[in-house]
């Protein structure tokens, strides 16, 4: 599969709690796994069938333990026996926001480098 991402993907170990912005009379919340971040957007899995274009409101848990309240759109869903691996791109984060993501990358990459990761 051809890589066509604009920006390095991390894992990062952290929870998602989610609302639908599409129907708010009917809002479900949902924990989902976080797969990999990068600044323009986030891949997880969760056992829910989302829709693609929905977008959703987001809390993402980083690792310094802050949250960043966000919102994601749905645009890749990949279903892996019960669960469903999803792709999502940030609409509208603050770039303070998207900075904390970028620093941890180049504290993460340099550690790398050192061999301490």
């Amino acid at each position: 599969m051809e890589e066509r991402r604009k920006s390095k993907r991390l894992e990062l170990e952290s929870k998602l709690i989610i609302k639908s912005l599409n129907d708010p009379g009917k809002q479900h919340e949902a924990i989902i796994d976080i797969v990999d971040v990068s600044k323009t957007g986030v891949g997880f899995n969760c056992d829910l069938p989302l829709t693609i274009g929905t977008v959703y409101e987001a809390y993402l848990t980083i690792w310094t333990k802050e949250v960043l309240h966000t919102f994601i759109e749905i645009v890749r869903i990949e279903k892996k026996g019960d669960i469903f691996n999803y792709g999502s791109t940030f609409v509208g984060m603050p770039g303070m926001d998207a900075s904390r993501i970028s620093i941890y990358d180049t504290v993460n990459t340099e550690l790398e480098k050192q061999g301490n990761r």
